[in-house]
């Protein structure tokens, strides 16, 4: 059996994103993408379980350059559209063009239960029955919550975010939760960081995790930390709470809420300033958190 610090489940895909002013591009990216790349500045055992068309293979080559191990299913590759008709970068019209489908407990390779972060790009890859599978088999769960809050209307693919029901049935099965403002209130019904964050406490979320434009904040253990973003520009803003993900899991395997807050944050930061996954190093980040690295 393999054994593994981390894994990442979840869809690759090929996003055009139409901004407020420029001509489209087109990235690679998606949840199973940003958060592993991140994760493995920190040389920890991590591995990507996800699935793409067999023509797609290139996708793949920034995560072998990582040195993370791939566990790939052929399927045809998710596609998204990404529409900015303002200049907020945080107003965003999204199109899941193609879907990747569900992941069933047969998709999990022969590996050691350990902490794997569900991140969907949607509500159609991830079930509550698959996750209490995952629990039985001993595996520790982070999810990032719009696996289920974004929802896609199946005439015109767009995306639009409600509230789940299952939500007080989601929140006590996890270690982790990651959210953005947005996606917390359509849960809590209030748009203030803190209050979202307290309110999933007291629906049962152990860990709590929510970005922002400006900045992240961690709920742990009853304790409220928020820490602002230092990025000098947003060329690099989508994936970036994917990003965030993967450095938050990766550093707090071995450090505290608060330190990890700090790191996720500056190593954030340093990718939103250009395209594509992170490609510093944990220099680079600590160097950006202004201080020594922490014991």
């Amino acid at each position: 059996m393999n054994q593994y610090d981390i894994v990442f489940m979840g869809h690759l895909a090929t996003a055009t994103i139409v901004p407020f002013e420029g001509p489209p591009f087109v990235e690679r990216g998606g949840p199973a993408f940003f958060g592993p790349i991140a994760a493995s500045c920190l040389t920890k055992r991590i591995t990507t379980v996800t699935k793409i068309a067999e023509n797609e293979s290139e996708l793949l080559e920034p995560l072998q350059a990582a040195g993370i191990d791939l566990f790939v299913q052929p399927r045809e590759t998710a596609q998204i559209r990404v529409v900015q008709p303002s200049a907020n970068v945080d107003e965003r019209q999204i199109f899941l063009v193609k879907r990747g489908g569900y992941f069933c407990i047969k998709d999990i390779p022969p590996i050691e239960p350990c902490l794997i972060h569900l991140g969907g790009l949607s509500d159609h890859e991830f079930t509550l029955e698959f996750m209490h599978m995952l629990k039985a088999r001993g595996f520790r769960l982070s999810v990032d919550i719009q696996s289920f809050v974004w929802q896609v209307d199946d005439r015109t693919g767009l995306v639009h975010w409600e509230d789940i029901p299952e939500k007080h049935e989601i929140l006590p099965m996890v270690d982790f939760i990651k959210l953005d403002v947005k996606e917390a209130a359509t849960l809590t019904g209030t748009d203030i960081l803190k209050d979202q964050a307290e309110i999933l406490e007291g629906w049962g979320s152990l860990e709590t995790a929510i970005t922002c434009s400006y900045g992240a904040l961690v709920r742990s253990k009853g304790k409220t930390t928020f820490t602002k973003f230092t990025n000098r520009s947003i060329q690099g803003r989508t994936g970036r709470g994917d990003t965030f993900s993967g450095a938050y899991l990766a550093r707090r395997l071995n450090h505290s809420a608060e330190d990890s807050l700090r790191f996720a944050a500056a190593l954030t930061s340093i990718k939103m300033e250009s395209a594509g996954p992170f490609r510093g190093s944990p220099e680079d980040v600590i160097k950006r958190m202004g201080g020594p690295l922490s014991p």
